[in-house]
């Protein structure tokens, strides 16, 4: 995946349970006698022969969700390929009851056919939804399909709830299943059909072990007494995934390393990422496809000092217009030019950096206890917060993280 701006964004990092569900590379191996057996049995596959694109297929899915209770989804978008991303492929895997020989069965839908997904979005809204890392993907079915899931499994949320460190799909199926994922289509183009074998099979990978998995992580939450923990977390997820995200257009220049210009040069790298946005529009590409961020902001500087920077890609009208936008901006007055961003809130008090420190304590000493991450039961930022105005906590903090740090609602 691409860094900074160029990345997609599967988390908002300044939301508390967003941070819960961060994966990191910390590795341990703690725990490992989480390994129990589970009622469904994963060793035979279903590989579908391709996406669903009828109404006729959809309605052979339909019926196998409608007696089931959950049912397992992931998401693949188009955002490395294209100006606003879109949903590309949704992968279900289901329980068959009904078959014992394939009792977990797999399916990809094809949002970009002509079929109506009305009937399956309204199936969906009936069961709880098991999901890894819930928030990209609940967005982007908001977006694309209208869906609001109203109950949901986060499979890395319950496995932070257990207190392992290694939390990926890829690290939960090996501990669990002693399979290895093969990966590699992360940045391919699910917009393209057909769609190639290898990354059917990749996108299957995704979901096919959601349901034995989910059953294996619940069970081990109910011995450790943590299933309400656990609900409350996947809750206050899916209150955050329903808050549309706006975009400031006026601040979304402000890329990485931008806070470094001044003047002139700010001026002009304002201009230049919004010269950026109507390229890749236009193209429909992902605007680093026209000029990557650090390149962007090496023009803005080459600018500002009197050069007049080139790059070979370029075609005549794109050079002229890259030009042409610096150059308006280099004629900006200084009371035109972007203010330096201002500094957020105040330096807390002593009294406030007391209270921090006192929260901090009882987090770690809660965390050691349940053999969980210190940031997994309270944020370093959330503590900030609710140091400052206790009242943050309802905010900020589930009733479970309230409790270990001894705050009121």
């Amino acid at each position: 995946m691409m860094g900074n701006d160029e990345a997609r964004m599967t988390n908002d990092e300044r939301s508390t349970n967003a941070q819960m569900t961060k994966e990191h590379s910390e590795r341990s191996r703690h725990h490992s006698d989480l390994v129990i057996p589970s009622t469904l049995d994963i060793r035979h596959s279903s590989l579908p022969k391709g996406p669903i694109a009828s109404a006729a297929e959809l309605a052979e899915l339909l019926s196998l969700i409608e007696p089931l209770d959950r049912v397992a989804i992931d998401t693949e978008a188009d955002s490395l390929h294209c100006y606003r991303e879109k949903l590309c492929l949704l992968q279900m895997s289901v329980a068959d009851a009904a078959d014992t020989a394939i009792p977990v069965r797999d399916f990809l839908v094809d949002p970009l056919a002509d079929v109506d997904l009305a009937p399956l979005r309204e199936a969906l809204e009936k069961k709880e939804i098991v999901l890894h890392g819930a928030d990209f993907d609940l967005r982007l079915l908001r977006r694309s399909l209208n869906f609001s899931a109203r109950k949901i499994f986060d499979t890395v949320i319950a496995a932070r709830m257990l207190g392992l460190r290694e939390f990926s799909l890829a690290a939960l199926v090996e501990r669990f299943f002693d399979v290895t994922l093969t990966k590699g289509s992360q940045k391919a183009n699910w917009a393209q059909r057909p769609l190639p074998t290898r990354m059917v099979e990749y996108a299957i990978n995704d979901t096919h072990y959601l349901l034995p998995l989910a059953e294996k992580l619940e069970t081990q939450l109910r011995e450790r007494d943590r299933l309400e923990w656990f609900r409350q977390s996947c809750q206050r997820a899916l209150e955050q995934a329903a808050v549309a995200r706006v975009r400031d257009l006026d601040e979304a220049w402000r890329i990485s390393g931008a806070g470094t210009l001044r003047g002139p040069a700010a001026a002009v790298l304002r201009a230049l990422w919004q010269w950026r946005e109507k390229e890749a529009e236009a193209v429909d590409r992902p605007p680093f496809h026209i000029l990557q961020s650090r390149e962007l902001l090496a023009a803005a500087e080459s600018f500002a000092n009197g050069d007049t920077p080139d790059f070979s890609h370029f075609s005549a009208r794109r050079r002229r217009a890259f030009r042409e936008a610096a150059e308006e901006a280099l004629k900006l007055p200084e009371n035109a030019w972007p203010l330096p961003r201002p500094r957020l809130g105040t330096r807390p008090s002593a009294e406030v950096k007391a209270r921090t420190e006192e929260l901090r304590r009882r987090r770690d000493r809660s965390a050691t206890k349940l053999e969980l991450e210190p940031a997994f039961v309270a944020p370093r930022a959330a503590l900030e917060a609710v140091a400052a105005h206790e009242k943050n906590g309802s905010a900020l903090l589930v009733p479970w993280q309230r409790e270990m740090l001894g705050i009121s609602a």
